[in-house]
């Protein structure tokens, strides 16, 4: 079965993460199908990017989306959205919606909300 869910990346105490489709069998940051977007919980606030499209097209073929994501995906509306391509909406209605929210939601800061770790000086 395929899930949708987070693939960490980036250093040591500053996660970011890969939004992707993979094999449920995979490991978490193992190999995956398709890469989504992204998501990064130290900006202010929360930036979450994917591709709305792939997203819907994705669930609409039974991928199941693991329960970051479920919640991810319940704040964005996508899971809203999703529901109304089951009863018959077109789903370029539903990305132009996606898209236009999006915009209207404004720029996120990139300055994040928490330090990176300090680095160890070495003793000599």
């Amino acid at each position: 079965m395929v899930r949708i869910r987070l693939r960490r990346v980036g250093q040591k105490g500053q996660a970011v993460y890969r939004i992707v489709a993979a094999d449920q069998r995979a490991k978490r940051d193992g190999r995956y199908i398709e890469i989504l977007g992204h998501y990064n919980p130290r900006t202010q606030p929360e930036t979450v990017e994917f591709a709305e499209e792939r997203m819907l097209y994705w669930l609409s073929n039974g991928a199941q989306p693991s329960d970051s994501m479920n919640m991810i995906l319940r704040k964005t509306g996508t899971l809203e959205r999703y529901a109304r391509l089951q009863k018959g909406e077109s789903m370029e209605a539903l990305v132009a919606e996606a898209a236009a929210k999006k915009e209207a939601a404004g720029p996120i800061n990139p300055k994040t909300r928490f330090m990176a770790p300090l680095k160890k000086e070495s003793a000599n």
